[in-house]
C-alpha cells in the first residue's frame, strides 16, 4: 500500500490563513506540530471547570502573574495552541506585539479530548519545556498533575513529562513555583463532582 505524504502548516502559514479570512473564529482550530486540529465543543461542564480554574489559579498566582484564558501561544514553529488555561510571568501587557511562547503551567480542561490533551498535547508542552501541565478530567472527576518535561523518542512528538499525578476531590496541590495550594474541588463543577464522587 502506497504511504500517502501529509502536507504540514508553519505556524507562519497558519496566521496567513487567519489574517486572510481562510480560518475564522466559527473554524475552532489549533495548530498542533504541523496539523491544523478541530477543537471539540464546550458543554456547561468544560465551561464551568474554566471558570472555576481562572479564579482558582488568579487567586493562587496573585496580581504578579497572568491567567491567559483559551487564548494563542507559540511553543515553535509549527504550532499554535490555545490552551484552555496558561499562567504567564507579567501582565497582558507584555504580549501585545506577540504571543507567549511559554508558560509556568498551562491547564486543559478535557472530556473527549482527554486522550488528544495527555499525548500530543502532552509531547508538545513538554517538549516547549513547560514545567507543569494539568489536565482536568472530567470524566473521572479528577486533575492530573505532569511534570518534569523530558526527551523521550517512544512519546508523541519525542518528550514527555517524568512525574505523573492524579488528585482527587480532598487533595491540594501546590504550583511549582508559589507556595499557595489549590484545592481540587475548587477546579470542578459541581455536576462532575456529583456524578463521580
Amino acid at each position: 500500500m502506497e504511504k500517502l505524504e501529509v502536507r504540514r502548516w508553519t505556524r507562519q502559514e497558519y496566521d496567513r490563513m487567519v489574517e486572510a479570512g481562510i480560518l475564522g473564529e466559527d473554524d475552532h482550530v489549533e495548530l498542533i506540530d504541523g496539523e491544523i486540529v478541530k477543537m471539540a465543543p464546550q458543554g456547561k461542564p468544560h465551561a464551568a471547570a474554566i471558570r472555576r480554574v481562572h479564579v482558582a489559579l488568579q487567586r493562587a498566582f496573585g496580581p504578579e502573574r497572568y491567567v491567559q484564558v483559551q487564548l494563542p501561544m507559540t511553543p515553535d514553529d509549527v504550532s499554535e495552541p490555545e490552551p484552555d488555561l496558561a499562567v504567564l510571568p507579567g501582565s497582558p501587557w507584555d504580549f501585545d506585539e506577540e504571543h507567549p511562547a511559554t508558560a509556568l503551567l498551562v491547564v486543559e480542561v478535557a472530556e473527549s479530548s482527554l486522550s488528544f490533551d495527555r499525548k500530543r498535547k502532552g509531547g508538545l508542552y513538554a517538549r516547549a519545556g513547560i514545567p507543569e501541565y494539568w489536565i482536568v478530567n472530567l470524566k473521572r472527576g479528577r486533575l492530573e498533575v505532569y511534570r518534569d518535561p523530558a526527551p523521550d523518542a517512544s512519546a508523541d512528538l519525542g518528550w514527555r513529562y517524568r512525574t505523573v499525578r492524579s488528585l482527587v476531590p480532598g487533595d491540594e496541590i501546590v504550583p511549582l513555583g508559589i507556595d499557595e495550594p489549590v484545592a481540587v474541588s475548587d477546579l470542578l463543577p459541581r455536576s462532575v463532582r456529583e456524578r463521580t464522587s
